[in-house]
C-alpha cells in the first residue's frame, strides 16, 4: 500500500544532452551532474531555488559517465568514455582539474572514493576494476591493483560504508566483492542470481546488506553472513558469505538502471528505462525481518521523466530529498512526503 508521494521540487535543465549521473556532496549542499555534452555542472541553493554554480568542461573529450565526491567534499572525480578519470580540487575556491588518471583501455563507467578518502576505484568496458591509492596532499594517485575477474563490461563499483571492501556490478550478470589481502586486492565472493546485466549497487547504512538492480527488471537484497553464523549459512575460510534474502519484481516494466539506499531513512529508490521512479520501505513487522526481509512500495512516480531515468541519489542530510536524471537532458529534484 502506497503511503507516500513524490512531489516535484524543481527541474534543472541546462545540460544539452542526456544526463548520466547525479551526486550530492557529503554536506548535501551541492549537487554535481554529468552528461554526454562533456560537461559537469555543480548546483547549489540560492534562496529557495537550486542554480548552476559552476560548469566544468574541456577536461574530457567524450561523454562523462559518472561523478563522485570525496568524503571530505574538497574533491570531485569524473570518469569518461574517453578512458580517463579527472580529479577536480576546490580547495582554492574554484574547481581545478589537478590530476588525470589513465590506464583503462576504453570507456570508464564508474568512479568512487572509499570512505577513508585514501582509495579510489574505477571500472570500465575493458572488464577491469582499478583501485588507486590517493595522496591528496601531493595530488598523487597511484594504481594499487588491476582486477580482471569479470568477463564483461563492469557497470558500477561501490564501497562499503565503513570498511575497505568494494563491490562491482557487471554485464556478465554477477556482482563481485573485493578486499585487500597482504598488500593486494582479491575477489572473495561472486554473487549470482540476476539473469541479465547488473546495473547498480547500494549498501545499506550498516554495510551488512547490499541492494542490486538489473536488466532483468528485479531488485535483489543480499545479506552478509559471517563465519559460524547462527543460521548455518556455509562460509569459506574467514570470509563472509553473501546470500540473496529478498527479490522484488513486477515494479518496473523495463531495465532498472539505478538504485540508492538512503542512509538516513532506510528508503530504497529505483530508476528505470520505463521512465518511472519507485520508493520502497522495509516492512519490519515480518516474522524474520533479518533473514527474510520484506519491502513495500510506498511511493511511485510514473513518467517522472520523458525518457530513461539513469540515476537516483538521496540527499545525505535532508531526509526525503531525491535527485534524478534522464536521457531527456533534465535533472529533477523531488521531495518524498512519507504519509
Amino acid at each position: 500500500m502506497m503511503t507516500g508521494m513524490l512531489n516535484e521540487v524543481q527541474i534543472l535543465s541546462e545540460h544539452q544532452q542526456r544526463v548520466w549521473s547525479v551526486a550530492w556532496n557529503p554536506s548535501g549542499t551541492l549537487l554535481a551532474s554529468c552528461s554526454s555534452d562533456k560537461t559537469i555542472r555543480v548546483w547549489g541553493k540560492e534562496g529557495e531555488k537550486w542554480v548552476c554554480k559552476t560548469v566544468l568542461q574541456d577536461s574530457h573529450t567524450r561523454t562523462i559517465r559518472r561523478v563522485a565526491w570525496s568524503p571530505c567534499g574538497n574533491f570531485l572525480a569524473s570518469c569518461s568514455f574517453d578512458a580517463t578519470t579527472c580529479i577536480w580540487d576546490k580547495r582554492g575556491g574554484e574547481f581545478e582539474c589537478t590530476a588525470t588518471l589513465e590506464g583503462h583501455e576504453n570507456e570508464i563507467k564508474c568512479v568512487t572514493f572509499a570512505p577513508s578518502g585514501n582509495l579510489l576505484a574505477t571500472c570500465s568496458r575493458d572488464k577491469s576494476v582499478w583501485i588507486w591509492e590517493v595522496d591528496q596532499d601531493h595530488e598523487d594517485y597511484e594504481c594499487a591493483s588491476v582486477l580482471s575477474v569479470h568477463t564483461q563490461d563492469v557497470k558500477q563499483v561501490v564501497w562499503h560504508p565503513n570498511k575497505e571492501l568494494l563491490a562491482s556490478a557487471s554485464y556478465d550478470n554477477t556482482i563481485k566483492i573485493f578486499i585487500e589481502d597482504d598488500d593486494d586486492w582479491i575477489c572473495v565472493s561472486t554473487l549470482e542470481g540476476h539473469e541479465s546485466t547488473v546495473w547498480s549497487l547500494s549498501f545499506d547504512k550498516t554495510g551488512d546488506r547490499l541492494a542490486s538492480c538489473s536488466d532483468d527488471r528485479t531488485i535483489k537484497i543480499w545479506k552478509q553472513y559471517q563465519p559460524d553464523n547462527q543460521q548455518g549459512i556455509l562460509t569459506v575460510g574467514n570470509h563472509p558469505t553473501w546470500k540473496c534474502v529478498c527479490t522484488l519484481s513486477g515494479y518496473h516494466s523495463r531495465p532498472i538502471y539505478s538504485l540508492h539506499w538512503c542512509k538516513l531513512t532506510g528508503l530504497l529508490a529505483t530508476a528505470s528505462g520505463d521512465d518511472c521512479l519507485r520508493i520502497f520501505k522495509e516492512d519490519t513487522s515480518v516474522h524474520d525481518a533479518s533473514n527474510e526481509p520484506a519491502f513495500q512500495l510506498v511511493a511511485s512516480q510514473n513518467k517522472s521523466h520523458n525518457e530513461d531515468v539513469n540515476c537516483v541519489a538521496w540527499n545525505p542530510k535532508i531526509p526525503g530529498l531525491l535527485a534524478s536524471c534522464s536521457d531527456d537532458c533534465e535533472i529533477k529534484l523531488w521531495n518524498l512526503n512519507d504519509g
